[in-house]
């Protein structure tokens, strides 16, 4: 795969094996094919990346992974893929390992599965935009926030602390109506591309962070059973479409359980 431009870009799909709310996730079926395919097809559909590479602590994922079309040149460690272990460490991790493989990218792009209704064209969509600004360190996926911070509060002693406590010349934000509030926006798990120099500023956005605003459910994110549930109802009812996986469903019996998402 070629993409087309001057700079060399990575594709970096993690999928780590140790999903607690929605077990196996990553590899559960939807709609005929395991998560992780989608993201997968996508990725290659777009053009845009030099290789598609996963990052995942699990020899099972690897495979299925493979199998769609992905490259698995390395496991990463268990230690990278906890529940709470920071993105910084295993983007740095597959950057680093490609890097020993003799293999150079100037930028990188996380392209989370748990996001199966981001497309080729979405992609494209974003690279466009961040080619096309050279100062900018990162471009990150965001959607308008649905629960305004205006109107959350802290409890402490007893008492209720607005978080943000700021006021027009009238009212505090926490008593206006949310259309009369600033738009505020909160990041979505469904893309991120940045250069590579961030990394060595121990981030994976940099400082020159530019918004990308997803569109529909492009930016729908599976990360609890209800989530699930409103993917497969947005499927069922003709509201979304999944990106074409060209291979058959991946079969292997030996893990039907894992991959049906029953473990």
């Amino acid at each position: 795969m070629s993409a087309n431009h001057a700079d060399k870009v990575v594709a970096l799909i993690p999928a780590r094996s140790g999903s607690q709310r929605v077990p196996g996730k990553n590899v559960r079926r939807l709609g005929g094919h395991p998560l992780l395919a989608y993201t997968i097809a996508a990725a290659r559909q777009s053009e845009v990346f030099d290789a598609v590479i996963v990052s995942t602590d699990s020899a099972d994922y690897a495979r299925l992974a493979e199998y769609y079309g992905a490259e698995v040149p390395f496991i990463r460690p268990a230690e990278l893929a906890g529940a709470t272990s920071p993105d910084i460490d295993w983007v740095r991790h597959a950057l680093q390992s490609l890097t020993e493989k003799g293999r150079h990218f100037d930028c990188f792009s996380i392209l989370r599965p748990t996001s199966p209704f981001r497309t080729a064209a979405t992609i494209q969509r974003a690279w466009r935009m961040l080619a096309a600004d050279p100062a900018a360190d990162s471009l990150r996926a965001v959607e308008k926030c649905a629960q305004h911070p205006g109107k959350m509060w802290i409890a402490r002693g007893g008492r209720l602390l607005p978080l943000l406590p700021y006021a027009t010349t009238r009212q505090p934000w926490h008593s206006m109506p949310y259309q009369a509030l600033p738009e505020i926006y909160v990041q979505n798990a469904s893309l991120e591309i940045a250069r590579r120099r961030v990394v060595q500023g121990n981030s994976i956005a940099g400082e020159v962070v530019m918004p990308f605003f997803t569109q529909g459910v492009e930016g729908l994110d599976i990360n609890a059973p209800e989530d699930w549930w409103y993917a497969e109802h947005l499927l069922a009812n003709g509201q979304a479409e999944l990106p074409l996986v060209a291979q058959a469903p991946y079969e292997n019996l030996m893990h039907a359980a894992v991959f049906a998402g029953t473990e």
